[in-house]
């Protein structure tokens, strides 16, 4: 690398990028059946949904899922944990933030990355399935993307869960009263997604898709 680079430039940027992308590929390739779960970071450990979250895990891990989250607390942290109760391959993708993000302790495998769009990646390139629970800007934000990628067909179609009825299914009409009668997405795009709410549903979503 050219000593002349400032650690701010732009070029030393595209060096950063290109190490977490090698990092995460090196860590995750040999990672297989995995489902991603996305959710709030705020959820405690009392609610229900972090113990959805929890049993989720657990029973993909016996599954023989390997269990992809953001690395973080809450409904991140829940899945992990399931995960690890399993003795499942449990990892975690965390994001450096100003306000820093600590790992869960629940992790066999964490890669740590600065930039969104490459943890993303992650999360996207090994996952078989998509599992989301309630949360803020950042889960709608995913659950966006992703639909965008399928519909797209820029990456293979895989089952797409959205837990919580109550959260989800305002969403959804609103995506059928707009969206799609308008014309802005044809009605097989709202086959890209099921609404369950319960573990053993999520799981099923996802074996059945597979033909299991």
């Amino acid at each position: 690398m050219p000593d002349n680079l400032r650690h701010d430039s732009d070029v030393w940027r595209i060096f950063r990028i290109m190490a977490e992308f090698v990092e995460g590929f090196e860590t995750l390739e040999k990672t297989r059946n995995a489902v991603t779960i996305w959710g709030s970071s705020r959820i405690r450990e009392d609610d229900v949904l972090y113990k959805k979250a929890l049993e989720t895990g657990k029973l993909l891990a016996k599954k023989g899922y390997s269990v992809i989250t953001g690395g973080g607390p809450g409904i991140m942290e829940a899945a992990n944990r399931g995960a690890m109760l399993a003795k499942g391959d449990s990892i975690g993708v965390n994001i450096e933030l100003p306000h820093e993000q600590k790992p869960n302790r629940y992790i066999r495998k964490l890669i740590s990355c600065r930039y969104f769009f490459t943890r993303k990646v992650m999360f996207v390139k090994y996952a078989k399935g998509f599992i989301i629970f309630p949360g803020g800007f950042g889960t709608l934000d995913e659950f966006a993307e992703t639909m965008t990628l399928i519909q797209t067909e820029r990456i293979h179609r895989f089952p797409v869960v959205l837990v919580g009825r109550e959260y989800w299914n305002g969403l959804a009409a609103w995506i059928k009263k707009y969206l799609l009668s308008n014309g802005y997405i044809d009605g097989k795009d709202l086959k890209i997604f099921s609404i369950v709410d319960e573990p053993q549903d999520t799981v099923r979503c996802i074996e059945k898709f597979y033909g299991k």
